[in-house]
């Protein structure tokens, strides 16, 4: 199976499952048509022996060389991904959740874009709850790195689980930085400020764990002070104008206040640009 010069990066913690671990290390590296050189295990503090387990097993398997970065107390995503790019023998890094599922051909899509000289390559990505052979909504992200860059200004133009990106050109903004749960968002602005060359797949690459609770953990008064301070930040650095941080904290503020059903509808409406798969396909056949 061939491999190319990148490295996966991928966070564990104590709430990850066994079974999603496995699933994401699995379809991340053996069903790839190219794989990474190295997996990058961040292991965020104290976690249980079926997790410990499942890594035993992929490290055993020697597919890819897989290399652990272990913290003894929970710090958070951002510091086990700064740890990661720490940590990373190559300059490309594909980022991945531990619940997630990787497409068996996403990296032999994004990889060359990499190789042609852009920074970040993003893709699509699909909704699914419990068995990723049941999927739903299709996340679309802008394409062209004049839509991506108009699209940052309101929402995330990165499906985050999708991201591989040039470690170098991540330190030299910075690296990522704490924003609640909105990391990934504020690196990919400070990319493209910083004149990194972006570029996103539309066609879906990751399959996305929604799960039950996944937008009722994007809301109530903390996401929303995050956001107030992400616009204020964006506003700061030049890359929106007044008119687009107030228009972004009214609406953006209370849509963070909504009840997680209606905040789940208005999102896959008018951001992820999503329709459900199985709709997706009778509308590419007209």
């Amino acid at each position: 199976m061939a491999s190319a010069d990148f490295t996966l990066l991928l966070p564990v913690y104590a709430g990850d499952t066994p079974d999603a671990l496995r699933l994401a290390l699995e379809s991340s590296t053996v069903v790839q048509s190219l794989m990474p050189a190295e997996v990058l295990v961040v292991i965020d503090g104290p976690i249980s022996a079926a997790l410990e387990a499942v890594i035993d097993e992929f490290e055993a398997g020697g597919a890819v060389p897989l290399t652990r970065v272990r913290f003894a107390e929970n710090r958070g995503l951002t510091e086990g991904l700064n740890a990661g790019l720490e940590r990373a023998r190559y300059d490309v890094v594909a980022r991945m959740d531990a619940d997630d599922v990787s497409v068996s051909d996403r990296f032999s899509k994004q990889w060359p874009l990499l190789e042609a000289g852009y920074d970040l390559v993003g893709a699509g990505m699909v909704e699914f709850d419990d068995d990723p052979e049941v999927c739903g909504v299709t996340r679309i992200p802008p394409v062209g790195e004049e839509n991506i860059r108009d699209h940052a200004r309101t929402h995330n133009p990165f499906n985050h689980p999708t991201m591989m990106y040039r470690v170098s050109r991540v330190r030299e903004v910075g690296g990522y930085e704490p924003f609640g749960k909105m990391e990934d968002y504020w690196l990919g602005i400070r990319m493209i400020v910083s004149g990194a060359r972006v570029e996103n797949i539309a066609e879906p690459l990751v399959k996305y764990r929604v799960g039950s609770g996944a937008f009722a953990r994007r809301g109530g008064w903390r996401e929303a002070q995050t956001e107030i301070r992400l616009q204020k930040a964006m506003l700061d650095m030049g890359f929106i104008g007044r008119g687009e941080y107030l228009r972004n904290v009214v609406m953006k503020g209370a849509y963070r206040l909504l009840p997680a059903s209606v905040k789940q509808v208005l999102f896959r409406r008018f951001v992820a640009g999503g329709l459900p798969s199985d709709q997706k396909s009778k509308d590419t056949q007209k």
